[in-house]
């Protein structure tokens, strides 16, 4: 065989090996309830919730609560089925947490308590065009 051809087909096997060993790592995106129904059954895996933070009447964000240390932060989540959920990160609150359009929060059940091992955060974007009245 022709050395084109062998380095071919080294190519597609590490292609193909990349491809395989990415596609067990990729998770679609849950409300809280299929979330915890997923904890029930034993599923052990990190699980994908997006939704934004509580906000009261006035449109201000509520139900955040840093430590006194600082070094972690719970908040109240909502899901896409409005569900509430109480949020616990073990990690210092993100800067722009409290302007965040978003969040998905990717962690796991641990009995009632949805504890978050990572953070996304979509925040508002300034270029966003506005209305010329």
């Amino acid at each position: 065989m022709k050395l084109k051809y062998i380095i071919a087909l080294i190519v597609i096997a590490v292609s193909v090996t990349i491809i395989m060993s990415t596609a067990g790592d990729a998770s679609s995106y849950v409300t809280f309830d299929e979330a915890s129904e997923l904890a029930q059954s034993g599923e052990d895996k990190s699980i994908h919730v997006v939704g934004t933070l509580k906000k009261n009447a006035q449109g201000e964000v509520v139900g955040v609560e840093p430590s006194e240390d600082k070094l972690t932060v719970s908040f109240v989540m909502v899901d896409e089925n409005n569900r509430e959920q109480q949020v616990y990160y073990n990690q210092p609150m993100p800067a722009d947490l409290l302007r965040s359009e978003q969040v998905v929060v990717i962690g796991s059940y641990h009995d009632e308590h949805f504890v978050a091992d990572q953070l996304l955060l979509k925040c508002p974007s300034k270029y966003q065009e506005e209305e010329i009245s």
